[in-house]
């Protein structure tokens, strides 16, 4: 990347290459599993874990390389910056009591939705999910909120970089077909998913927009298909949703909704 490009710091970019690769299926690498990961020679990936370990970042046993709770300020320095962290909390819980579900919030990282707020139903749900989660974008509600809110040339390329796993006998895995249902999302102003990401949970999601009327992120609630008819989830759920994503919106600063 930075041999083309005179403004990155190759070191830093292989550095963050090598922090990325640690996940919950590798919360531990050796040099030889880290440098492998990314691709990078042995030589480099052990000066980077290393140099990680020094800051406080990492620990290892010797062997093995771990992150410790320190690389959280990454997140939470993001979190804090949020235009409408504190105000969408209180929203969001609102919701989540009168609707007795779950409620989250989410941007979009790429093909992903990445949720940075969330408050659980009362109820239990077959779905675990916190902050920093990640999911699919074409398959949620959210996820479809988001990409329907992308300038036409960003969403084209985006699309042609994805691919549409099947993930349940549901879920939207034709290209036209996906187009043809963001169109929809974003003419309607929200999205709804009935189990396409995970059998028998259904949600609706709406945007939450900046100042200029930018999206900027998406707010959704979810329920059980068993206990939730679509009907009852269009009827009641969605324009609660849609009246919370507005209220967030008003509340960061933004009021050309109606």
């Amino acid at each position: 990347m930075s041999r083309s490009d005179p403004d990155v710091i190759d070191s830093v970019e292989k550095a963050f290459r090598v922090l990325e690769s640690f996940s919950a299926e590798r919360p531990r690498m050796s040099v030889t599993e880290a440098a492998e990961a990314v691709g990078l020679s042995r030589a480099t990936a052990r000066r980077i874990l290393l140099t990680f370990e020094r800051l406080g970042f990492a620990e290892t046993d010797g062997r093995h390389f771990s992150l410790t709770p320190r690389v959280l300020r990454f997140g939470f320095g993001y979190l804090s910056a949020l235009p409408y962290w504190e105000t969408a909390q209180s929203r969001m819980r609102a919701l989540a009591d009168e609707l007795r579900e779950s409620c989250s919030m989410a941007t979009l990282d790429g093909t992903e939705i990445v949720y940075v707020a969330r408050v659980p139903a009362a109820r239990s749900m077959s779905i675990t999910l916190s902050i920093g989660s990640r999911l699919p974008a074409y398959a949620t509600s959210m996820g479809r909120v988001l990409l329907a809110a992308l300038p036409p040339q960003e969403l084209d390329a985006l699309l042609a970089g994805v691919r549409l796993e099947p993930l349940t006998r549901n879920t939207i895995t034709e290209p036209e077909a996906l187009r043809r249902e963001l169109d929809r999302v974003r003419e309607q102003g929200f999205a709804v998913v009935d189990g396409e990401r995970e059998e028998g949970v259904r949600s609706a999601a709406a945007p939450v927009r900046g100042r200029g009327g930018r999206v900027l992120a998406a707010v959704n609630v979810s329920a059980n298909a068993a206990r939730v008819p679509l009907e009852e989830l269009r009827r009641v759920c969605v324009p609660r949703v849609v009246e919370t994503a507005e209220a967030i919106t008003s509340d960061i600063g933004y009021t050309g909704l109606h």
